[in-house]
C-alpha cells in the first residue's frame, strides 16, 4: 500500500551564467523575483502539498543558499544539504541527494530549483503512486517565443497571435521518482539521457499541467516573470 510522499529533492547548484550580473554573488535559485528568491516560491508549494523534508543539492555559492534557508524552520520544513564538491550533473546530483533521505523512503518529489510554477503537486504525487510508476514527469505546454502570423491559402493575412501555446509538451523539470530508479541513476551525468531510456514504458508516465510555468534563464525571462508573479502569487 502506498504511503504519502513526505520528502523532496531540489536541484539548486546552477550558476545561471545567462542571468549575470544577478548570479555573480548567488546561485540561480536565489535570484529574486518580486523581492523573494525563486526557491522560496517552490518551498511554499511543496510545504502546502504535505512535504516535510527537503534535501537541497547545492554547489555554486552554496553558502548563500544555506544562510537563507538554514534548517528550513521559517518554511515549516526540515532542510538538509547535499553538497557537490565537483559538478555531478543533474542525475548524479539526484543520486547523491537520495542518500540524505529517510532510509524508509519509497517515492520522492524531485525538481529543478530555478523555475517558477504553480502546480497540483498533490495530484502529481497521487497519480505517480496510483500507477505504481518508476518515474513521473511533469510536462507543460510549449509556448512560442514569437508572435505568429495567420494567413489563408491565398496568402492573405488573417491576423496575428502573440506568443501562442503550441501543440507540443515540454519537460517541466518536476518529477516523482520511485526508489527503484536509484541504482539506474549515474554517479555523474544526466538522468534524462542516461536513465530515462532504460525505464519501462509502462511505468514511465507524464503528468500534464496547464498551470503557470516559467523557466528563468535570461534577464529577459526575469523581467517578464516579475510582472507575472506579481499577479499570480499576490496575497
Amino acid at each position: 500500500m502506498s504511503t504519502k510522499i513526505k520528502q523532496a529533492i531540489i536541484l539548486a547548484g546552477g550558476k545561471g551564467e545567462r542571468l549575470r550580473p544577478h548570479t555573480d554573488n548567488r546561485p540561480k535559485p536565489m535570484v529574486e523575483v518580486n523581492g523573494k528568491p525563486i526557491i522560496a516560491y517552490i518551498l511554499e508549494q511543496v510545504k502546502s502539498a504535505g512535504i516535510e523534508k527537503v534535501v537541497v543539492a547545492c554547489s555554486y555559492k552554496r553558502e548563500v543558499l544555506q544562510e537563507y534557508l538554514d534548517h528550513g524552520h521559517k518554511f515549516g520544513l526540515e532542510i538538509t544539504y547535499s553538497v557537490e564538491d565537483s559538478p555531478l550533473g543533474r542525475g548524479g546530483g539526484i543520486k547523491q541527494s537520495m542518500k540524505y533521505l529517510t532510509p524508509s523512503w519509497e517515492d520522492v518529489l524531485v525538481m529543478n530549483g530555478d523555475q517558477l510554477w504553480k502546480l497540483d503537486v498533490q495530484g502529481l504525487m497521487e497519480k505517480h503512486q496510483a500507477h505504481k510508476a518508476i518515474a513521473t514527469v511533469v510536462v507543460v505546454p510549449l509556448k512560442s517565443p514569437y508572435g505568429i502570423v495567420e494567413f489563408d491559402k491565398k496568402g492573405q493575412i488573417l491576423g496575428f497571435r502573440e506568443k501562442p501555446m503550441l501543440p507540443h509538451w515540454i519537460n517541466g523539470g518536476i518529477y516523482v521518482f520511485s526508489k527503484e530508479i536509484e541504482p539506474m541513476l549515474p554517479e555523474v551525468g544526466d538522468h534524462e539521457t542516461e536513465t530515462f531510456p532504460m525505464l519501462s514504458k509502462k511505468r514511465f508516465i507524464v503528468f500534464q499541467s496547464t498551470n503557470y510555468w516559467r523557466g528563468v534563464d535570461t534577464v529577459k525571462d526575469l523581467a517578464e516573470a516579475e510582472k507575472e508573479v506579481a499577479e499570480l502569487f499576490k496575497d
